[in-house]
């Protein structure tokens, strides 16, 4: 009599283990596209970005400086200008806050566009540069 159970067991097991993660996933339509949709977007220059790409969170300087910047302009790694310190940013803050922004979004020598930080819109870039810019 065992062995005429153990099959049936072994099935009442498996039914059960399927259909507790069945019950379990979402099968909402809504579910499994967030579940299958893409990681990214390819946008061609020039050409308009959806109203999702957009970016519509405006973060602090100190909030870009702190995540992006500081790992190389509290050091002055690879010669970037130390923030607060006057001295490094003269000759910088000399040739104009257009150069400077420009600089600082498009990239300059060892430093990358937009610091790495490539979902930071410009203003956002411009406030990380007027945050490091102020004396300590």
């Amino acid at each position: 009599m065992d062995l005429c159970l153990r099959p049936w067991l072994i099935a009442i097991c498996s039914s059960l283990c399927l259909s507790t993660a069945a019950i379990a996933a979402d099968l909402s339509t809504t579910a499994i596209n967030d579940r299958i949709k893409p990681i990214g977007n390819v946008h061609i220059e020039g050409a308009t970005p959806p109203a999702a790409a957009v970016t519509t969170s405006s973060r602090t300087g100190q909030a870009v400086y702190d995540r992006y910047c500081g790992s190389c302009h509290n050091s002055g790694l690879m010669g970037a200008p130390k923030k607060g310190d006057a001295d490094d940013w003269a000759v910088r803050v000399s040739q104009g806050d257009a150069v400077l922004a420009k600089h600082a979004i498009e990239g300059f020598n060892t430093m990358p566009a937009k610091g790495t930080c490539m979902d930071c819109s410009d203003e956002e870039i411009v406030a990380a540069i007027n945050y490091m810019i102020k004396p300590n």
